[in-house]
């Protein structure tokens, strides 16, 4: 087997340390709601599909799933993470894995959600395979990431950005380039699709001398880039597809 090139111990220890805090729920509960209703529209998932959250983190997201009538399963790196949405959301179903080794039976699942997972990824290419297997013929996947090309996610954590920081950040992550990840889906064989979306409004940020920019990062961010002109700038790239 393939050695990994992530360090998943360094992953664990990571997001174990937000789970202590109950920290890593970053956006406002309106803006959570939003991003997963346009994933669910994208994905064009249905009530009763069985769709696996990964990189559930606490199990926000996986909950909402839960509550708009999909048979949700979360799944997350960290077991105090796992622990933690399964204490706050007990009528959901999380488990402690790796995305690069679902524990899913191949053509299982009707959809797979990547919250916010594959730019912590230094190679998504596993991964994505892992969601291919998972899937049935005709599921759906959609994921989210911060997006390079947007000016704020580049000069605040983009590695060759100057004013990059690496406060709150893990050893991999590097917001993605749309048309990047999208190549690693078709090679794998999906259908790939590609959108954008800003006017997330964080309520969290990581290094707390900032913390007091949030509500002019979250104006500027939801005027700027509101246009259609402005799409390909926003904030979070949006990768959706079909397994044929």
């Amino acid at each position: 087997m393939i050695e990994s090139p992530q360090d998943k111990q360094k992953e664990i220890a990571f997001f174990d340390g937000h789970a202590a805090a109950d920290s890593y729920d970053v956006f406002t509960p309106e803006s959570n709601l939003r991003l997963i209703g346009t994933c669910t529209r994208l994905a064009k998932w249905q009530p009763g599909a069985r769709v696996a959250d990964l990189g559930c983190g606490s199990g926000v997201f996986t909950n909402l799933l839960h509550r708009r009538g999909f048979d949700a399963v979360g799944l997350d790196l960290s077991p105090k993470l796992v622990a933690l949405g399964q204490a706050k959301y007990p009528d959901v179903t999380f488990l402690e894995g790796d995305v690069e080794h679902l524990p899913f039976p191949d053509a299982s699942l009707d959809g797979v959600l990547l919250s916010g997972l594959l730019h912590h990824l230094p190679d998504p290419a596993r991964c994505v395979a892992e969601t291919f297997r998972v899937l049935k013929p005709g599921g759906s996947f959609a994921a989210f990431d911060p997006n390079r090309m947007n000016p704020f996610m580049y000069l605040y954590r983009d590695r060759s950005s100057l004013l990059y920081s690496s406060v709150g950040v893990t050893e991999n992550e590097r917001p993605l380039i749309a048309r990047q990840i999208s190549a690693v889906f078709k090679s794998t064989g999906f259908k790939v699709n590609t959108d954008y979306i800003s006017d997330l409004n964080y309520r969290y940020l990581a290094s707390s001398k900032l913390r007091w920019l949030l509500p002019a990062y979250n104006a500027i961010d939801r005027v700027v880039f509101a246009p259609d002109l402005m799409k390909p700038l926003r904030s979070f790239v949006l990768t959706y597809g079909e397994k044929p």
